[in-house]
């Protein structure tokens, strides 16, 4: 959704057993194992070539992997949106770092861009316009919005959307302050470390939330 990385509107009750299964619906939005190791290569190539090379080196090798990553997703006729999305982030960092002769700013994109996520996050709670109901609702009740009118599934976005964003500027956080302290080797192991584990715990809370909900307002059987 994200990453997101962290869905469609939430359906309403008697829609719950048209929904994809909660292993359905976290592979689709993980890419599943593949995706998520296709996504950690390019970062991890380029941690590696610089510990043992030099940054130039390491930004070429690190983009070169992710073009070939999307071409072969391409080639297989495979979704190309986690590849794409991998090599767009690649390709920002690798470009500024490239300019600046920096290691570091490699990661700045994606730190800034976390801010930004975070922030917008709490700030969408606190309008009553939670960033994560939307987000469900186009990614998986294929852009319907009935959650607006349930109580209870606003109030569950909108919790959500605090712990998201609570979540994400506290990992930034910490590769933020890796970046200002110059641990530039630390900086790409957090990015590594701090990527897909936590998105894919959110994700799965976030799953497992709405289908509660949803489940708990279905009417009983014959009612």
């Amino acid at each position: 959704m994200t990453t997101g990385q962290q869905p469609a509107t939430a359906p309403h009750p008697e829609d719950d057993g048209q929904l994809p299964s909660l292993a359905e619906q976290m592979a689709d939005q993980l890419g599943g194992w593949r995706g998520l190791v296709e996504s950690s290569i390019p970062v991890l190539v380029f941690v590696l070539a610089n510990m043992v090379g030099d940054l130039r080196p390491a930004v070429i090798a690190s983009v070169g992997v992710a073009v070939l990553i999307a071409v072969a997703r391409l080639a297989q006729r495979r979704p190309v949106r986690h590849a794409v999305n991998g090599l767009v982030g690649i390709g920002i960092g690798a470009f500024i770092a490239w300019r600046t002769g920096d290691e570091r700013d490699f990661y700045l994109p994606g730190i800034l861009y976390g801010i930004a996520y975070g922030v917008a996050l709490l700030i969408s709670a606190a309008i009553r316009q939670p960033l994560v109901g939307w987000i469900w609702s186009v990614l998986v009740a294929k852009g319907r919005s009935e959650w607006r009118d349930d109580p209870r599934l606003v109030r569950t976005f909108t919790q959500l959307t605090v712990l998201w964003g609570v979540v994400w500027l506290a990992k930034v956080g910490v590769q933020a302050g890796l970046y200002l302290a110059h641990q530039d080797t630390a900086l790409g192991v957090a990015r590594l470390a701090l990527g897909y584990p936590p998105y894919a715990l959110l994700l799965l809370i976030t799953v497992w939330a709405v289908r509660r909900v949803t489940r708990e307002g279905a009417p009983l059987p014959g009612a």
